[in-house]
């Protein structure tokens, strides 16, 4: 279970972040402990996606037929993120 970060917390600007379905499988993602922001999306096998979401934010990944999806990974969103060049 993922904890909701206080809002007072969060970073004010969100962090670009990637993901890229690599299994055969089609999933769904979404980052749900964040108040007042909501981002789910289907992702296909191999599909990238490119998504903002706030450091504090944790992805869910969600696996296997929409009827029964079970939850299959979670990742901090401070680990998606693509590294502007420097």
């Amino acid at each position: 279970m993922t904890s909701t970060p206080n809002v007072a917390t969060l970073k004010e600007n969100p962090i670009l972040c990637y993901y890229t379905n690599r299994t055969g499988k089609v999933q769904v993602v979404r980052v749900s402990n964040i108040p007042n922001w909501y981002f789910e999306r289907v992702v296909f096998p191999g599909q990238r996606l490119i998504f903002e979401a706030y450091e504090q934010g944790q992805l869910e990944v969600y696996s296997g037929a929409m009827a029964s999806a079970v939850l299959a990974d979670s990742i901090s969103c401070n680990r998606l993120q693509i590294n502007p060049l420097e």
